[in-house]
């Protein structure tokens, strides 16, 4: 069902009666296990930074009995930055939709009838509130897993916070085939020689103005010939509108089955550059696909292989044996279906910019215009994510 925009009332907003289920997985692992939105570092400026230093490579570097002392030799510290992004919503609900709890909208006439329950929500500016909380959570989570980097020069561009898939620059992967440049129009998409067949599984890694696709899902290709096709939710489902967009881009899933040595490959390139000293937070970040696939790699490799589990940062997980070490396997439905994340966990951290007298993330009552409540929900946050080769990606398996 689709939400509203602008005031709540009794019209717009309708009550029921009877348990109330949410339809929208509200569960955000990953930032959960960094401090969520009430945990974490602060920052007094919109960019903020940390700082980075290395030691030389080590060797024998002997000197002779009696030697002069050798010329100074010093290490140099460098930055990282990244900036917080501005999360704001609004919720607005009328005096008489938050008196009239009580009434509700069950149908009347025949053969229904009104099964005789209460209405549980009975506040339902507070409710709304939290719902908004809600939101704002998943779209923090999504951030720091997906967000592409944006520092505007002037405000005529919001602030978008570099997430852990664009921060990782040394340890890639890259299985699959990437293509870029395509377009759609309609419900069709096209990209010259795409060399995909029916019932192919793609993921989005570019959208552009396209509706109804969001990059890191499984989509399925149909209805194709060399140079165009559609792509549907499901397989043989309906194809979706996509409207008209230029730079859309897409992988084409690799077609070898994973292995316990691909992931071995992925945390050796991590390892070699210094990741995953931490064993407890050493943690492999997946969507459900690559999930089944990290299970099945393992019980091949392994014969009968039995799960064992762990509690990190308050989000259980589930552990796999590595040649490198445990390493944690955290379900976050925000990751790409075609990517594994080795991430050392230690090293990350939510940012949050500590507004005056207001704090790093609140509430507050909008000014009055009507016969209504109205107010915002504010923070400005970002990701720490310390350094770069300590974390590894693989993107591209087969979906």
């Amino acid at each position: 069902m689709a939400g509203i925009t602008g005031l709540g009332t009794t019209f717009n907003l309708p009550n029921y009666t009877g348990e109330l289920f949410g339809l929208t997985p509200e569960d955000t692992p990953l930032l959960s296990s960094i401090g969520g939105l009430t945990g974490g570092g602060q920052t007094t400026s919109v960019e903020f930074e940390w700082e980075t230093y290395d030691l030389r490579d080590p060797g024998q570097r002997t000197k002779v009995e009696g030697a002069a002392a050798p010329t100074s030799e010093e290490r140099v510290r460098a930055n990282v930055t990244n900036v917080v992004q501005i999360h704001q919503e609004a919720v607005g609900v009328s005096y008489t939709k938050q008196a009239a709890y009580g009434q509700v909208a069950s149908p009347q006439s025949a053969p229904f009838n009104h099964n005789g329950g209460s209405n549980p929500v009975t506040s339902e500016l507070d409710w709304q509130v939290q719902q908004a909380i809600k939101s704002v959570a998943l779209d923090v989570n999504w951030s720091f897993i997906n967000g592409q980097y944006v520092k505007p020069t002037t405000n005529a561009t919001a602030r978008q916070t570099k997430g852990l898939l664009a921060a990782i620059t040394t340890n890639r992967i890259a299985r699959g085939t990437s293509v870029t440049g395509a377009t759609s129009a309609t419900d069709i998409i096209t990209s010259t020689g795409h060399g995909l067949v029916d019932g192919d599984k793609i993921v989005f890694t570019a959208v552009g103005a396209a509706t109804g696709i969001i990059p890191g899902r499984l989509y399925y290709v149909d209805q194709l010939d060399a140079n165009t096709f559609k792509v549907s939710s499901s397989s043989g489902g309906a194809a979706i509108t996509l409207g008209t967009a230029t730079g859309i881009a897409f992988t084409k899933s690799w077609a070898t089955v994973l292995t316990t040595d691909h992931l071995n490959d992925l945390v050796q390139l991590g390892y070699d550059n210094g990741g995953f000293s931490e064993q407890t937070t050493a943690t492999f970040l997946v969507n459900s696909v690559q999930k089944r696939a990290i299970t099945k790699a393992a019980m091949s490799a392994y014969g009968q292989y039995t799960e064992t589990s762990r509690n990190v940062g308050g989000v259980n997980v589930t552990t796999v044996m590595t040649d490198f070490g445990t390493f944690n396997i955290m379900l976050d439905r925000h990751m790409p279906q075609d990517t594994i994340v080795a991430v050392s966990l230690e090293q990350l951290m939510p940012v949050f910019m500590s507004i005056p007298n207001k704090g790093v993330f609140f509430e507050e009552e909008l000014a009055k215009t009507g016969a209504s409540d109205n107010v915002q929900i504010y923070g400005e946050i970002g990701l720490k994510f310390g350094n770069e080769r300590a974390h590894a990606v693989m993107t591209g398996l087969k979906l």
